[in-house]
Formats: structure tokens, sequence, C-alpha cells
């Protein structure tokens, strides 16, 4: 009876160069050569009858059939990752989970979260990636991401993590040199610190409440920030203006007199911050525990699966 699964090798080494972005990291992974990484995709793409990747002097990317095939693939891999786990460490949750994050959560909130996670679950290895850049989580490898804003229908699954409270604040400084503003329209005469969404390369615009009535406001410069967000909030201390930003990173600086709240009448708005996945691919119990521990954690508002779009 001939072997139906022989190829096996060649199969991860193709996820494993998906996962490292090359054919030279994924064989420093393996502990063999280029070319014979090289030579088992080559293998794999002739079994299939189809190319997987696209591959450059530059750069490797991804085929629709190799997008598929990666997916079903990494599924495969998984269950019996968790099929020898659960075995071998008598149902206790282990194993490896990729997770991406923005900076404003990477810094600020998941160091808690993770220290604690790590506490209850000892054989989990967490891969945590920051980075203010919406990845590709089926062709970079994440298992998770964190994503900021309403997520539209899309391919994707989100959880909801939490909705993150704003807030405005500038520096002691800052309010001694142009004083402190008493209403929206006093904005207008401040230096604000706006953010430039890289998604529409459009100013993020600043949200308030005012009794019932909830209010976009276009703050405006002379300096702005793009890619970083966290970057209006370093210039905000610095004493060159204005900003808005969440209540969980301005919380400590308060605290300690470096920055100051302004226009406190105006708070209630919030942004939501959410955890998604691909909806297709088997979510193994590592990926599934972090999933329930970050959103408990977190004091999500529900446990609502929805869908999520990658803004």
């Amino acid at each position: 009876m001939a072997r139906r699964f022989d190829h096996l090798g060649d199969v991860e080494a193709f996820l494993c160069v998906v996962e490292r972005g090359s054919l030279s990291a994924a064989s420093v992974s393996l502990g063999t050569t280029p070319s014979v990484i090289s030579r088992a995709i080559s293998r794999l793409e002739a079994r299939l009858g189809s190319q997987l990747l696209r591959r450059t002097t530059r750069r490797l990317s991804l085929t629709e059939d190799g997008r598929l095939y990666l997916e079903q693939a990494r599924a495969a891999f998984a269950l019996i990752d968790d099929a020898e786990r659960r075995i071998q460490g008598g149902g206790e949750v282990a194993g490896r989970v990729r997770l991406s994050a923005p900076t404003t959560y990477g810094h600020y909130r998941l160091p808690q979260l993770l220290a604690q996670f790590a506490l209850a679950y000892p054989q989990v290895q967490v891969e945590l990636g920051i980075s203010n850049r919406n990845v590709d989580l089926v062709a970079e490898g994440y298992d998770l991401a964190i994503r900021l804003g309403r997520l539209p229908d899309s391919g994707l699954v989100g959880r909801r993590l939490e909705d993150a409270q704003l807030c405005l604040v500038a520096a002691p400084s800052y309010l001694a040199r142009a004083g402190a503003p008493a209403s929206l329209a006093d904005l207008e005469q401040h230096a604000c610190l706006p953010f430039i969404m890289p998604s529409s390369g459009k100013v993020a615009p600043w949200l308030f409440r005012d009794g019932e009535q909830e209010l976009d406001w276009q703050p405006r410069g002379h300096v702005q920030v793009t890619d970083d967000v966290l970057g209006t909030v370093s210039l905000a201390e610095a004493g060159l203006g204005i900003c808005q930003s969440y209540a969980f990173i301005l919380h400590e600086r308060i605290e300690q007199g470096r920055l100051v709240r302004l226009l406190p009448q105006l708070e209630g708005r919030s942004r939501p911050f959410s955890i998604i996945y691909p909806p297709h691919r088997q979510l193994s119990p590592a990926s599934r525990a972090l999933i329930d521990f970050l959103a408990h954690a977190a004091q999500a508002g529900g446990a609502d699966v929805e869908s999520a779009a990658a803004i």
C-alpha cells in the first residue's frame, strides 16, 4: 500500500516559508539549506499541479491557490498538534500563539494581561508582534490580531475586548503658555496634535459628547503625526499642544501631573478594540484560551461573535 502522506515534510517547509517570510529564514528554522527548502516547495507544487508561491529576487507572495492551501494545511497541522498535546500533556493547554497588536494596546494593555496569562497558562508561548500595520493573518502566519475601530462585515471573525474611553489632555507647560480651553470653540485657537490615519490619509476626528449629542471634531495643527498614534501623546507631554487619546494610556501621566485633563464635560465617547481571527481556521486550545482570557480580563461587554474587517 502506497503512503498517502509522505509529502508532509514538504508541506511543513511550505508553512515555514510563509511564516518566516523567506527561503533562507525557513532553512534556518528547519536546520537545512535554502536549496533544500526550494526543492520541497517545487515538489509540493508539482504534486498539486498548481503554483503556491510567486518567487522574485526580492520577495515571496502567495497565489490564490497558495492562500487556500496554506489555510487548510495550517488547520490540519493544528489538529495534529492538539491531539499530541492532549495525549502527552494530559489535556493541559499548551502550544504557540502568534498575536499581532497595535502600539496602543501592545504597550499599555497587553504587558499586564500577558503576565497574568503566563501564570495561568505556563505551557503556552505567545509570540507578540507590535505594529500599527494591519497584518494579513493568513499570509503572515498570525493566529490572532487585535484591531481598533468598528468592524464591518468581512471574512474575519471578531470578539469585542473593550470600549476604550477617550480624553483630551495637554502638558502644564503648554497650558501655562497658551491657557486652557473652556469650550469646544476655544480649541480652534489652540495648537492641536492631529493624527493622520494610514488607511485613508485623513485626519482622525476627535470624539466628544455634549449632553446627548455626539460630536466628531476635526483637529488642526502645525504638527501632525502619522503611522504611530502614540506620537501625539509624546508631543503633548513635551508641551507642543493638545491631543486626544485613550484613558488607559493617559491615566498614569495625569496622576503624575505630566498631563492635565481638558474639557471633561465633553467626555463620554470611546473606540472599540476587538480580537480577530480567520473564520475557517480551527482555533487551537491555546488560541481559544488567550481569546477568552483577554476578553474576560478586559471586561468585555459580551461574548458575542461578530464579523470583523481588516481595517
